[in-house]
């Protein structure tokens, strides 16, 4: 969880400070990061990723990553 949240930080900072699109992305990373952890670790290794079952929680954070990298593509300037 820690490591899932840190990426989404760097992802603010980028977003806050550089690239609003580069950020989302980064953003959009640590989401799909969470879905792989949430994939690969045991249920109680993952800690609060842990929701509901693994499909569950992998197929949602999946889609989750997926619809903010898609609309970070489509958002104009």
């Amino acid at each position: 969880m820690g490591l899932t949240l840190l990426v989404a930080l760097v992802g603010l900072v980028v977003l806050w400070f550089y690239n609003w699109r580069n950020g989302v992305f980064v953003f959009a990373g640590a989401v799909g990061l969470a879905g792989l952890l949430r994939a690969t670790l045991s249920d109680p290794a993952a800690g609060l990723l842990h929701v509901r079952n693994r499909m569950f929680d992998t197929t949602f954070l999946f889609l989750t990553a997926a619809a903010i990298a898609v609309l970070a593509i489509i958002v104009p300037n």
